[in-house]
């Protein structure tokens, strides 16, 4: 069928199909989502509470009616591994407890209400399930240098204390003040050996084991195997990327999101060799999971983990976006400062969305793989919000040129969104941002 020529106005029109504020809302992404190994879902802050729930809704959807096995997140992957135990029925922990890893700053993107629910009828859902049809909750990222390195050690002490002697030698290199930035100064400048070697060792001895280590107790070694393996993972990937951060050759963004596409992959594996589906739902900002290609970030030599999945998958995996046009976002004013309840400012004029909320369809869902949404494959400015939001600087800190079509396969578009509640907030958080007559 071939449309007439739109503008973009006309093709936000054509295509989006209003949200009703009840289940069927989700029913054109799930029929979107039939097949695929990968559904990528966004957000474009870290605290709004709508895309939180959002998400949370479309999961559990995905689970029970498509039979998706994981999530992984944008989090750490010993912090999270915590939350796997929880939903799968073991240990001690209640809901809040199961979450008490997510220390580092930005706690609040994973200590907060929706996570808590969420992984909450996540362990009520495995509870009727056997051990091998459980779904789990995943880590993607690589901030845990010394974390994941204690990890290894405490596996290896249990199977093989020789084992656990070597590698506390490999890792040695890294033990002086366990301050990873300091490391990583240090290492690039010279000042102390590097320990990359030994991580590497340790890594391809974990490896190599792999199969004496499993036999022994079947799935549960396993599950303990493949924490421990990719722990070893975080940390080779983790000391080059502390490295890298002082060097000027070596993009950190890249290293990042490369890893977060191997764990990805080595995640969907392990899951069909633990008898799943090893179908995977993610869970991280817009600009990990659009694809990078159809961003101003190209040009820099920038990729993310939605161009990786997209060029190592293709139409296995989907990629959806998340935008608010205003309304309210828990987010820092500095690099681990407090969170705080904050004004998002309305959009600029020449953004997706400041078109978005020209159309007057207030919530909507907007498929973007139809041939009339090519007037959406032309770049535009679009907003992202991470963990610190600084409206002084609204158009440098937070726009870039993207192509959205290009970009994801759809999109979410919420006019007014409510900011994210960290289970510990403090006190001056439930003060939201005071906006001035006029502004």
């Amino acid at each position: 069928m071939t449309h007439p020529a739109l503008t973009p106005f006309l093709a936000v029109r054509h295509l989006a199909q209003r949200l009703a504020g009840n289940a069927t809302d989700d029913d054109a992404l799930l029929a979107m989502a039939a097949g695929r190994r990968f559904v990528l879902l966004g957000e474009a802050t870290h605290g709004t509470q709508d895309f939180y729930r959002m998400r949370a809704d479309i999961t559990r959807r995905l689970i029970a009616e498509q039979g998706f096995d994981a999530v992984a997140i944008e989090g750490d992957w010993p912090d999270a591994w915590r939350v796997n135990h929880y939903v799968h029925g073991e240990g001690h922990d209640d809901a809040t407890a199961a979450l008490d890893d997510f220390e580092r700053f930005p706690a609040w993107m994973w200590r907060n209400r929706e996570v808590l629910d969420f992984v909450g009828w996540l362990r009520a859902h495995n509870a009727a399930k056997p051990q091998a049809e459980r779904v789990g909750f995943y880590g993607l990222d690589l901030y845990s240098l010394y974390r994941s390195a204690d990890a290894v050690i405490r596996y290896l002490d249990r199977i093989d204390p020789e084992q656990a002697e070597l590698g506390r030698k490999r890792y040695a290199a890294l033990d002086h003040v366990r301050e990873p930035q300091v490391y990583g100064y240090q290492a690039a400048f010279g000042q102390r050996p590097d320990a990359r070697e030994g991580v590497i060792a340790q890594l391809l001895q974990l490896r190599a084991d792999a199969q004496a280590h499993i036999e022994r107790n079947g799935l549960a070694a396993l599950d303990a195997h493949f924490f421990a393996e990719r722990n070893a993972t975080v940390v080779v990937h983790a000391e080059a990327y502390y490295r890298a951060m002082f060097g000027r050759r070596v993009n950190t963004w890249n290293l990042r999101d490369a890893h977060m596409r191997d764990t990805l992959l080595a995640l969907a594996d392990y899951r069909v060799r633990r008898g799943g589906t090893g179908r995977v739902v993610v869970w991280a900002h817009n600009s990990h999971l659009g694809d990078a290609r159809a961003t101003e970030s190209h040009a820099r030599g920038e990729w993310n983990l939605g161009q990786l999945i997209r060029q190592d998958v293709g139409d296995q995996a989907l990629l959806v976006g998340f935008t608010t046009y205003t309304g309210h976002v828990s987010a820092a004013s500095q690099w681990d400062g407090d969170v705080e309840h904050k004004w998002v400012r309305p959009a600029l004029r020449g953004s997706y969305e400041h078109l978005f909320h020209s159309t007057g369809l207030d919530r909507f869902f907007l498929p973007l793989t139809d041939a009339a949404a090519e007037p959406l494959r032309e770049p535009m400015l679009e907003r992202a919000i991470g963990v610190i939001y600084v409206p002084q600087t609204e158009r440098a800190s937070h726009y870039f040129d993207a192509a959205l079509a290009r970009q994801f396969d759809a999109v979410f578009h919420l006019d007014e969104t409510a900011a994210l509640e960290p289970l510990d907030a403090p006190h001056h958080w439930h003060r939201p941002e005071a906006v001035l007559p006029g502004v």
